[in-house]
Formats: structure tokens, C-alpha cells, sequence
């Protein structure tokens, strides 16, 4: 699933408009980007975790050499899935019920075609002869 049918299925479910619905997409990610950056944790209780971690400098060794090594100081993003949420999708019976045309979306029966594209002249050649193909020498075994 993209973004597009993201935003249509959300729009289905909940009787909203696309537009609206893209709107406050955007602004959830907005938010939850900025407030993660700062180091604050975000959390949508039965969903997921969205926290930026820091991991210290440290001594580690190289593999192939054995010798020691300093490592720098890091940032690293991590969204943790909950329990509401890993539940749901280990039991399929446990998750949310969509109403009818959500995910899947129904196929759209008048739907217009774009028009076709005009295919460019076939120009015939003239097939050149080929030359005999050589016979490859035996190998030896």
C-alpha cells in the first residue's frame, strides 16, 4: 500500500474527504518527525513507538584483526510496534474490521481509459544475407 491509496482508504472508511485526509497525514508526520528529533518519545497507545536513540561512543574490536577500535557516537531512529497492534497482526481475527471497499478497493466499473497512442510506421527492410555460420572445432576431453 502507497501513500495515494493510504490517503483513499482512510478517506472510505472514515467518510472524509481525500484532501482533508492527505492534510492531516502530512501533519502527523510533521509532528511526530519533530518531536522525535528533539528526543522526545511519541507513543499511540496499541499502535507503535516512535523514539530517536542515541548509542555513546564505545571501544570496539575489528573482527579480522583483533585490534581495538573507537566507534562514534550515534543517532538512529526506532519505531516499535506495541502490543495492540503486533496482536492484531499475528491473529488477522483480531484486527480491526474495514467496512466494504476499504482495502481492497472495489474496482471501478466506469472508470475512463486514457486514449490509445498512435504506434509509429512498421518501415520493411531488406534482410541481408547472412554468412554461413563456421563450425566450431571439436573439443578434446
Amino acid at each position: 500500500m502507497n501513500r495515494r491509496e493510504l490517503v483513499n482508504a482512510i478517506a472510505a472508511h472514515t467518510g472524509q474527504n481525500n484532501k482533508d485526509v492527505d492534510a492531516i497525514l502530512n501533519g502527523f508526520t510533521d509532528v511526530v518527525t519533530a518531536v522525535a528529533a528533539k528526543g522526545e518519545p511519541v507513543v499511540l497507545s496499541g499502535f507503535a513507538k516512535f523514539v530517536r536513540r542515541d548509542s555513546p561512543a564505545r571501544m570496539g574490536r575489528n573482527p579480522a584483526t583483533g585490534e581495538a577500535i573507537k566507534t562514534k557516537a550515534s543517532k538512529k531512529a526506532r519505531i516499535t510496534p506495541l502490543k495492540g497492534f503486533k496482536d492484531a497482526v499475528m491473529s488477522p481475527s483480531a484486527a480491526p474490521k474495514l467496512a466494504s471497499g476499504v482495502w481492497p478497493p472495489a474496482p471501478k466499473t466506469a472508470a475512463k481509459k486514457a486514449p490509445a497512442k498512435k504506434k509509429a510506421p512498421v518501415r520493411k527492410t531488406v534482410a541481408k544475407k547472412k554468412a554461413p555460420a563456421k563450425k566450431a572445432p571439436a573439443r578434446r576431453r
